[in-house]
């Protein structure tokens, strides 16, 4: 059994889409940072059940559902972080022995499985589910309940997260937001970065792009993965100003771009047209 195959060519032999479909998908996919599954799923296509029943009849994989509704032990808890799970769209299940049984919406990726296998010294066991499983759990089981059961009062206006590893820049940003009337949360690191955006769902992020712990091109890929977080636009901070670097951004699907010294004119202003362009309104929607 070749587990390397392609996932695109494992939909065609299910005969879950056609080659033509597929490769208007993977024209699609190409310059973004989205999975193959997720496109289709935004064409409408397929479902996040129809990849996972795919995956799982192909390969004889089980398959898991209802990962929120459980419990499980601490120490199985514990292999993984949150922004690990979220990253890699990974749920630990259970320990028996040497065997870790792993909750997984890519069983197929190999290089996660070896890595897993050689950082615990455990058999690992993948089991396929759904992206929105493995949000729904993380959230529960990792972050303290659903999104919506946030502990910090939601606001009435615009919500904007700011993910920077320098405190200068934060408060920089930060106050130029405020003057405005904006609502801001703050992050230290992209680990952090996307977790307080799994938790709070703000309307828009401004992120820099070389942070400790977990970068922002890592945690901008986690958000274009998480069907919960996919639709907030990202505008990206960098020290490095030329046009080689923004086609870098823009193409890898960064809303906009601003570079560092931050000037604050200008980013209230990119700030109001991407609120705008997204969301289309003068008052904000309701967070899911």
């Amino acid at each position: 059994m070749n587990k390397r195959k392609r996932f695109g060519e494992i939909l065609l032999e299910a005969k879950v889409v056609t080659e033509p479909v597929l490769q208007l998908a993977l024209e699609k996919q190409r310059g973004s940072s989205k999975r193959l599954g997720q496109v289709l799923e935004e064409m409408g296509v397929v479902t996040e059940k129809d990849t996972a029943v795919a995956l799982a009849r192909q390969f004889d994989f089980r398959t898991v559902q209802n990962l929120a509704g459980y419990s499980f032990p601490k120490e199985v808890l514990a292999l993984f972080s949150s922004e690990i799970a979220l990253k890699k769209n990974l749920f630990p299940l259970k320990l028996d022995q040497k065997t870790l049984f792993l909750a997984m919406v890519n069983p197929l990726d190999m290089d996660t499985i070896d890595d897993i296998s050689f950082r615990t010294g455990l058999r690992v066991v993948p089991c396929v589910t759904t992206p929105a499983e493995i949000q729904a759990a993380v959230h529960q089981h990792y972050l303290g309940g659903a999104p919506s059961e946030s502990k910090e009062p939601e606001s009435d206006w615009w919500t904007i997260l700011v993910v920077d590893d320098q405190e200068l820049v934060r408060s920089a940003v930060i106050a130029a937001l405020r003057k405005e009337g904006y609502e801001t949360i703050e992050a230290t690191n992209g680990a952090d970065g996307l977790k307080t955006a799994c938790q709070r769902h703000p309307h828009l992020i401004i992120s820099d792009t070389i942070m400790p712990r977990m970068d922002g091109f890592e945690m901008f890929r986690a958000l274009q993965a998480n069907n919960q977080t996919t639709r907030i636009p990202v505008i990206a901070l960098s020290s490095k100003s030329s046009a080689e670097e923004e086609a870098k951004l823009l193409d890898a699907g960064y809303f906009d771009f601003v570079a560092k010294p931050i000037n604050p004119v200008r980013l209230a202003a990119r700030v109001r047209r991407a609120l705008k362009a997204v969301y289309g309104t003068t008052a904000p929607p309701p967070k899911p």
